[in-house]
């Protein structure tokens, strides 16, 4: 077991970085567009994720000196919100970060349960602590805890059914070359100050994070997803990471792995200006750059056309925990956003903030178990479907399809028992996912067709009616 807590530059490797090198060099992944959605196709029809944000932050609990930490804005970030030096930090927060012993089968049982069909956790965030048991690095769990937290929870979602993405901070807050003050925009403790020994190396810094990620990809089987954070305009891509070697390094190590787009901040990776979105220029995304984007927060109005997307969301204020926040939303909120989402063409990446112990909190535990159950009957019309055919937005709530079928997401429930659908298709046959024994009475008219439904919702959150069409087109 390693004791020692502050990274050098020292502790690196140099036969790795020579073995990594070679190894990204040895063959070039394939970058074609086609290539791209076969390795994104399990993900588009998987629709629902769970995210989860867990590091030595999660036993701080939003306090820090016995305080709680006022400050807005999610509590993964709390070194940064009391601006604490790396050695400060880790005295602090590394004795309440204590993981059970089967924190991860409760997370695998958590996602399976809310039919989730794949895991996304952060082996590493900003504050540079990392999950796994690394070899080039004193600051994560195998050193700290004689642990490897992602191998454990690479085990138990694989044992679920579940796949597995990798989120992983390009920020680092602890290591002792990353030039935190070449970018005005990426946050750090210390940002605007002196480096604290002297002048620094990115390239020094780049070579890390290269060494790093390469156990990731090479040493837990298959990974899924890889999952960047994060980039500004001012730092990004090959300055700052050395983004593309790092993007064929993992595309080599797992050819089936797909990734976000995170390592840019540029149009040419999907990312428009304010003045390109203004003027309504519908952003692109490369294979080179990565193959997904990422809404952070929020649900794009009218998705985003022609490019593979996830919404990120909390279910409260914070990503990492915080025993102050309260701000849950509610399920139904929760599943009308699943909806919405994969109506647009998205999916839904939700995330979950464990206590230091791996715990999740019960607030998150009962939402997900409800998110289930809703699932078990309506699963059909969110897994594996296309956007809503439907080109104006429909009154009463949103609308999937998959086939000859079209499955319309009832938010608002007609009193007189009357939904109007403005569909030209034929329709051959209407039910109700929850009944679906039970034919619904269906009547053309010159706007479509009219549905008569029962006077009570069956499901108070959202209600799910198939169509059965005569063909897909």
């Amino acid at each position: 077991m390693k004791t020692a807590f502050k990274l050098t530059s020292t502790v690196i490797l140099i036969g790795l970085f020579a073995s990594l090198s070679s190894f990204a060099e040895t063959t070039t992944p394939d970058l074609t567009k086609a290539d791209q959605q076969r390795r994104l196709k399990w993900w588009k029809e998987a629709r629902f994720g769970m995210f989860v944000h867990w590091g030595l932050y999660s036993g701080l609990a939003g306090n820090w000196d016995g305080k709680k930490v006022k400050k807005g804005g999610g509590m993964e970030w709390i070194q940064n919100h009391v601006k604490a030096d790396t050695d400060t930090y880790a005295k602090a927060a590394i004795p309440l970060f204590k993981p059970s012993k089967d924190f991860a089968e409760e997370w695998a049982k958590v996602a399976a349960d809310a039919g989730c069909k794949y895991i996304v956790f952060t082996t590493k965030h900003h504050e540079g602590f990392c999950l796994h048991d690394s070899k080039v690095s004193d600051y994560d769990a195998g050193s700290v805890l004689n642990r490897d937290l992602v191998k454990e929870i690479v085990k138990a979602a694989h044992a679920h059914g579940l796949r597995v993405g990798f989120y992983h901070s390009v920020i680092d807050w602890h290591h002792d070359q990353y030039e935190y003050n070449r970018s005005k925009g990426l946050p750090h403790p210390l940002r605007g100050k002196p480096y604290p020994n002297g002048k620094r190396d990115q390239k020094k810094y780049i070579k890390y994070l290269h060494a790093q990620v390469k156990e990731l990809v090479t040493n837990y089987g298959p990974v899924d997803i890889l999952w960047w954070d994060y980039s500004k305009e001012d730092f990004q891509g090959e300055e700052a990471w050395g983004a593309s070697n790092l993007i064929k390094m993992v595309r080599t190590a797992q050819p089936n792995i797909i990734m976000n787009n995170r390592l840019y901040r540029s149009p040419e990776a999907g990312w428009l200006t304010k003045k390109q979105r203004k003027a309504g220029i519908q952003p692109t995304l490369d294979p080179k750059y990565g193959d997904f984007s990422t809404p952070e927060q929020h649900i794009p109005p009218n998705g985003i056309p022609g490019m593979a997307w996830e919404t990120c969301m909390t279910m409260n204020g914070t990503w990492g925990y915080s025993e102050y926040d309260h701000r849950w939303k509610s399920t139904k909120k929760l599943i009308q956003n699943l909806v919405d989402i994969v109506s647009k063409g998205g999916n839904y990446l939700l995330n979950v903030g464990p206590k230091g112990d791996g715990s999740i909190p019960q607030e998150s535990i009962k939402r997900l178990h409800e998110m289930g159950l809703w699932l078990k009957v309506n699963g059909e019309a969110i897994y594996g479907t296309q956007p809503s055919p439907f080109k104006e937005k429909l009154t009463f709530g949103r609308a999937t399809q998959k086939g000859d079928k079209i499955y319309l997401h009832v938010f608002d429930w007609p009193k007189d028992q009357t939904l109007t659908v403005p569909l030209q298709k034929k329709v051959v046959r209407a039910y109700l996912l929850a009944d679906p024994k039970s034919d619904l009475k269906i009547t053309k008219t010159a706007k479509g067709i009219t549905l008569k439904v029962p006077a009570e919702a069956p499901d108070a959150n959202v209600s799910v009616i198939a169509l059965e069409c005569a063909d897909k087109k």
